[in-house]
């Protein structure tokens, strides 16, 4: 794993649990309490009572589509797709959530959502997952790492099965411009637009509505693993 951290020059924390051997990258965010918490105070980490998340780009309804840190009775779990044949609570693009009050959730949770968008659309999304966020709220987020897709596509290997998932084998071709099986049956929302680097993820985030980004690569899983934070969190450390 190497991460990158963008935003105000704060003490730094510690992330556990990162030591590359989970099978699948959700155990990354599974193990996020103490990160989602770096700085605060104890009295505030004890008093922080975690609500709602929204979960945008959703797709179908299924337990294992939210990490672990979310599935708890204390979460309510509020879904955003713009595909309706997905049964989200909330269709819209996330790029325009108008359905969505300000200030509203206490998380956002995006899982390879921000590929599928051309690139001059990544700061409008970006800025409407912060805008949706209480003062003290945060994002995690998830897009594949197009610098480990590159290192394989120059090796020559652009159509081989790099490793499996739910939905079948992915290759590089695949990580690139979206899921071939999905894209042939017609599912266009499924296409990959615009691409990312542990760097430009960063920037993306940090430049549009958050003052602080720790962008994760998960090298195995050519996947960068985002936790993205509003203002609050930042002064209570600063004050610490």
């Amino acid at each position: 794993m190497r991460e990158v951290d963008a935003g105000k020059n704060l003490p730094a924390h510690s992330l556990q649990s990162f030591d590359g051997q989970q099978p699948d990258w959700f155990d990354n965010f599974n193990s996020v309490e103490q990160t989602i918490q770096f700085g605060l105070p104890k009295q505030q980490q004890e008093s922080l009572k975690l609500k709602r998340v929204l979960h945008v780009g959703c797709g179908p309804k299924q337990v294992d589509n939210l990490p672990a840190l979310f599935r708890g009775e204390e979460w309510q779990e509020i879904r955003l797709d713009i595909d309706p044949d997905v049964g989200p609570d909330i269709i819209g693009s996330i790029t325009d959530m108008k359905a969505v009050n300000d200030a509203d959730f206490d998380a956002l949770f995006s899982s390879h959502n921000l590929e599928h968008l051309y690139p001059h659309e990544v700061p409008s999304a970006v800025r409407e997952f912060a805008r949706v966020l209480k003062p003290d709220g945060y994002a995690l987020i998830a897009c594949p790492d197009m610098q480990s897709v590159a290192a394989v596509v120059a090796q020559g290997n652009l159509d081989e099965t790099l490793y499996d998932s739910q939905v079948g084998p992915i290759a590089a071709i695949d990580i690139m411009f979206g899921l071939r099986p999905q894209l042939a049956a017609g599912n266009l929302f499924m296409a990959h637009r615009t691409a990312f680097t542990q760097q430009t993820l960063a920037k993306a985030i940090v430049k549009n509505g958050f003052t602080r980004a720790k962008v994760i690569r998960n090298e195995k899983k050519y996947s960068l693993l985002a936790y993205a934070y509003r203002e609050q969190h930042l002064e209570a450390s600063a004050e610490s």
